[in-house]
């Protein structure tokens, strides 16, 4: 597992806001978008390309192309969706797909409730959201469910992680599949509640209320 925390100033600004209790839902879900295009630049550093030959207007020249077959974008529902509009800002032409999990808040154990994806994920780049990688349980049950369906190239844009997190996850995934973390930043640590310190609470409830 390759881990990339994206260290830059704009980053760090918008993250700053976001941790605040006061920033109100509006605000936090555009910066949450604004925040997600920065980090979607950074987890498209290596997204496959093909060569294409073009003409400009001066003169014939070969340029790069996103290659087949398309990226496919997995937000992880339903906090992951406050995420999805800046990530396919910078990649307009990938596919979507929904994956609804949630944690259980007694055994802290992912569990899956919807699907939308693709039967056969081989040659697919796939790139996973979810705001937070707290305990790494919710993250590595999908990427198993990414795994089991043929994909070896899975990338994880998160707001926030924790240091155990990061450990359950690189332990799960193993030499399996090339599996990469971007993240704005990793935080101290898990509290008794199993949310990150000092992280910004709940996304999801911070994103769209408690409901």
């Amino acid at each position: 597992m390759r881990l990339h925390v994206a260290d830059h100033p704009l980053v760090a600004h918008k993250l700053t806001v976001l941790r605040d209790q006061n920033t109100a839902s509006p605000t936090f879900r555009l910066l949450v978008d604004e925040l997600v295009t920065l980090l979607a630049y950074e987890a498209t550093r290596h997204v496959h390309v093909e060569s294409v030959d073009i003409v400009t207007p001066v003169t014939a020249t070969t340029g790069v192309k996103l290659a087949d077959p398309r990226p496919l974008v997995v937000p992880i529902l339903r906090a992951g969706l406050g995420m999805l509009d800046g990530m396919t800002r910078l990649l307009p032409t990938a596919e979507v797909g929904f994956l609804g999990m949630q944690r259980d808040e007694e055994t802290l154990e992912a569990i899956t409730y919807a699907n939308r994806l693709p039967d056969d994920l081989s040659g697919r780049q796939c790139f996973l959201l979810d705001p937070m990688l707290a305990t790494g349980g919710t993250l590595v049950a999908a990427i198993d469910f990414l795994l089991a369906r043929g994909a070896r190239d899975v990338t994880a844009v998160c707001l926030l992680a924790a240091p155990e997190g990061l450990a359950v996850v690189e332990q799960a995934v193993g030499d399996r599949a090339d599996v990469s973390v971007v993240v704005a930043a990793v935080d101290e640590r898990l509290n008794d509640k199993a949310y990150i310190v000092p992280g910004l609470g709940d996304a999801g409830d911070r994103l769209y209320g408690v409901v």
